[in-house]
């Protein structure tokens, strides 16, 4: 086995590690032993709050979370940065929500906390309420918390199903100084939920945290995504591969392109990039 340069590896969880049928390859799981047995560290870079990686994530023997797009640090057992949407916005945007009888969830460090409707309003997004669809996201969300009707003081950022007729950039200029307003997408089809976000907080300026934090440089650091999110993922990073499932814009933004989620494309991205033997 060939001893390379260790490398920081900042990955994107859902699309990227994990493919939309919520499971992670076996490839990409090979691929991250052999990575880290090379000597390079490995941080999910994710819009999951830490509530939301499970024991099989943290099985894969990551050093580290970026989470909730930017608003949580963690280097092992350090937590090394962490900031909260202000509660009178968070209070604001669950009337708001509520008003309306949209499906959502807070994303919190200490769980998911989500209004009673959610599993119905998130599986039209999957063609409809039936039971199976309700099953799989319930499934998909296994520790959420339901029954919430006010704010909470610890929330990273908040998840709503998107609905027709909701006008984003009505809400964005209505939030204009207290909370970004962008879309995510479950399913990797389009946009899906939308999310109200903290000003200023991004996975860009989290990886440049991490990497004061670690004492490397920007050449040091590889970003591996498929959304939009992603996008300050890459301009913080000395080298960016896009998976082969993500948009157009995103694919254009990265140094490699890699193939499908579903096709190896983590495995084969370490293998082009020469951070694991083939």
């Amino acid at each position: 086995m060939t001893k390379r340069r260790p490398r920081v590896l900042l990955l994107d969880i859902d699309g990227t590690v994990v493919n939309y049928q919520l499971e992670v390859p076996a490839g990409a799981v090979a691929a991250l032993r052999a990575a880290r047995a090379q000597g390079h560290l490995v941080y999910l870079c994710t819009g999951r709050s830490r509530a939301e990686i499970y024991p099989h994530l943290w099985d894969l023997g990551v050093d580290g979370l970026i989470g909730g797009n930017g608003s949580y640090i963690e280097d092992g057992d350090l937590v090394v940065f962490h900031q909260v949407l202000d509660p009178a916005v968070v209070q604001r945007a669950v009337d708001w929500m509520i008003e309306r009888d949209l499906g959502f969830y807070l994303e919190c460090n200490s769980g998911l906390y989500g209004s009673d409707n959610l599993p119905e309003k998130a599986a039209a997004i999957l063609g409809g309420p039936t039971p199976e669809n309700i099953a799989f996201v319930r499934n998909g969300f296994p520790d959420m918390i339901y029954g919430v009707h006010e704010g909470r003081d610890d929330v990273n950022k908040i998840s709503f199903v998107l609905e027709e007729g909701l006008d984003l950039d009505a809400l964005a200029r209505d939030y204009a100084g207290q909370a970004s307003i962008d879309t995510w997408s479950m399913t990797g089809k389009g946009p899906e939920f939308g999310e109200f976000g903290q000003l200023g907080i991004h996975k860009g300026g989290a990886v440049r945290r991490l990497a004061e934090h670690l004492g490397v440089s920007r050449d040091d650091l590889i970003g591996f995504g498929d959304a939009r999110s992603d996008l300050e993922l890459f301009a913080a990073c000395g080298t960016s591969v896009a998976m082969g499932n993500a948009p157009d814009e995103v694919r254009t933004a990265a140094s490699l392109v890699t193939d499908h989620v579903d096709e190896n494309g983590l495995a084969n991205a370490f293998v082009r990039l020469g951070l694991i033997d083939g």
